[in-house]
Order: C-alpha cells, then sequence, then structure tokens
C-alpha cells in the first residue's frame, strides 16, 4: 500500500511539536513551515524516501555573534553525523541579494562545514521546475550517511555499483563503472545490466545499446 504524504507530513508534524522542549524552535514550528520547505518534502524528499525519520526542521545553530540561526531541515541520523538542507528562494537569496547579505551567507556556509555539516542548498525555482534531478540530489546525499544500505540480495559488485550510483548525480557510462570496480566493460555491463533486470538502475541514454545508466528513482 502506498504511503500519503498528507497523512504522514501530518503525524510528523503532530510528532516534532509534541516533543519539541525548546520554546523559540516550538513557535517556528506552530507557524508552519515555509513554502519551500514544505514543497521539497512534498516533491523531492518524501517520494524518494518514503519517511522523515531522522528530520528536523528549523533546527537552531548557534553563529559567531553568539546569536540563533535556523537551518530549514537537518538530517540527524546519529553517530555524530549531521546533514543540512536549505531551500533557496530567488528573490532573496539571488534577485535582492546585496553585498552584505551575500557576505554573510557565505560566512554561514563556512560555519557550518567547519563544525562538519554536510550542506545541501538547493534553489526553490529547481524544486518547480526539475523534481526528478532535485530527486537524484538527495539520494546522492543520503549516500554520504547510509552507503551501506542497500538491499542484501544483491553480490558485492552490485551493492558497490548502487553505492557508486548514488555518490553522483548524473548518468555515468559502463566504462566509468569499470574503472571504479576495476574490472572489465563487459563485465560492468553484465552487472548494469543484472541491476536494470532488478529495476534498481534504468537506462539514461541509448536505445540498441546503452549508453548510460542511472539510479532508479
Amino acid at each position: 500500500m502506498s504511503i500519503d504524504f498528507e497523512e504522514a507530513y501530518e503525524v510528523w508534524m503532530h510528532s516534532l511539536l509534541e516533543k519539541e522542549t525548546n520554546p523559540r524552535v516550538l513557535s517556528r514550528l506552530e507557524n508552519g513551515l515555509e513554502h519551500g520547505t514544505f514543497e521539497f518534502l512534498r516533491s523531492v524528499w518524501f517520494p524518494v524516501m518514503k519517511n522523515f525519520n531522522h528530520l528536523q526542521p528549523e533546527w537552531e545553530v548557534r553563529d559567531f555573534h553568539n546569536g540563533y540561526r535556523y537551518l530549514d531541515l537537518a538530517y540527524m541520523p546519529g553517530n555524530g553525523v549531521k546533514g543540512g538542507i536549505e531551500i533557496q528562494g530567488y528573490g532573496p537569496h539571488a534577485r535582492d541579494l546585496d553585498v552584505r547579505r551575500f557576505k554573510d551567507l557565505c560566512w554561514r556556509h563556512c560555519l557550518l562545514t567547519l563544525d562538519d555539516w554536510i550542506f545541501l542548498p538547493i534553489a526553490y525555482l529547481s524544486i518547480k521546475d526539475e523534481p526528478k534531478r532535485c530527486q537524484q540530489l538527495v539520494l546522492s546525499f543520503m549516500g554520504k550517511f547510509i552507503a551501506t544500505d542497500v538491499p542484501t540480495s544483491l553480490n558485492w559488485l552490485e551493492a558497490e555499483t548502487v553505492r557508486y550510483a548514488r555518490r553522483i548525480i548524473r548518468p555515468f557510462a559502463p566504462s566509468e563503472l569499470a574503472t571504479h570496480l576495476r574490472i572489465t566493460d563487459q563485465h560492468a555491463r553484465r552487472v548494469l545490466h543484472s541491476l536494470i533486470d532488478q529495476q534498481v538502475l534504468h537506462v539514461a541514454s541509448g536505445a540498441q545499446r546503452y549508453r548510460t545508466y542511472i539510479l532508479r528513482t
């Protein structure tokens, strides 16, 4: 049975509101998520992840002025790793960005990186115009955290192919995979065809002879 986004979203938000003890974050959650964040969850995150596990909206971080900043979404799966996702609206982040705000944005990204955040900024226009491409980006982002999470039915070459596909956000050729796995091009094609048969990958280009492949979303 397919999972309904609206229902899962409502349950997730209700759980967040019940558990939140920080009054600043609670106030932000009660006001509802920004439109761009909601659209990202609806069109990009949920279609590929099917859940909101370890995802925290309006995550509070301290800045270098000892104030507070808030990430649109923080992915916190445990073990000390942390990922930040921010939806960049065209108006405030590009068209109307003055020098001071541009410098502040760069500082913010730098400090998050130095604090070991894996940071993923996504343009709102990309969410609206290129949701499938953004889904591939999310899969690659998640590959940083769950690179070992592959179907147990796969052999080691197939499993490493899936991990490889998750780490890049573009179609790849058999020759690239062969170089990565240190096998022949012919052997790489056999691995790829097996993953297509298992509906893990699909063909990105080529008709009679497949040229490039990409992870199925």
